[in-house]
């Protein structure tokens, strides 16, 4: 029986940061999470902040974080166009857990529209970092080039 594996590509303004054969992979669109597979039907989703899971070969997981985007399934190819992203050995936690503070304390003394609604965006991205620092970081390897 052929592999049923589809290619996904992560394409941020600066490099394609993953172009590879996958089993599945699961996101957090502005809907909710969506799990995408071989032979899943054309769809385009908007992404929210969030971890996006890639599972490969019924052992392997892996974990980054997306900050927000489109992707668009077709023809067996998942295509994430996102700002940006991190892979958890990337994550400064320390960092993420000071400015998820900083913001917190800034959301309780501001009190117009625009500097809640940047403050809470990068809360949300605190958040996501602190999140994906929880998933095992795996060691990097020829077959997984995060670079």
């Amino acid at each position: 029986m052929a592999e049923k594996k589809f290619n996904l590509r992560i394409i941020t303004p600066h490099e394609v940061a993953l172009d590879e054969q996958v089993d599945m992979a699961i996101m957090r669109c502005t809907t909710g999470d969506m799990g995408v597979m071989f032979g899943h039907e054309a769809h385009c989703a908007v992404l929210d902040y969030g971890i996006l899971r890639i599972f490969n070969d019924e052992q392997s997981e892996r974990w980054l974080a997306v900050y927000g985007g489109l992707a668009q399934i077709k023809d067996n190819v998942l295509t994430v166009l996102t700002g940006g992203i991190e892979w958890p050995h990337e994550v400064n936690v320390k960092s993420a857990q000071e400015q998820r503070e900083h913001i917190k304390q800034r959301l309780r003394e501001h009190e117009d529209d625009v500097t809640i609604r940047r403050d809470e965006v990068l809360l949300r991205r605190a958040l996501v970092q602190i999140e994906l620092s929880s998933y095992p970081h795996l060691a990097k390897t020829d077959e997984y080039n995060y670079d």
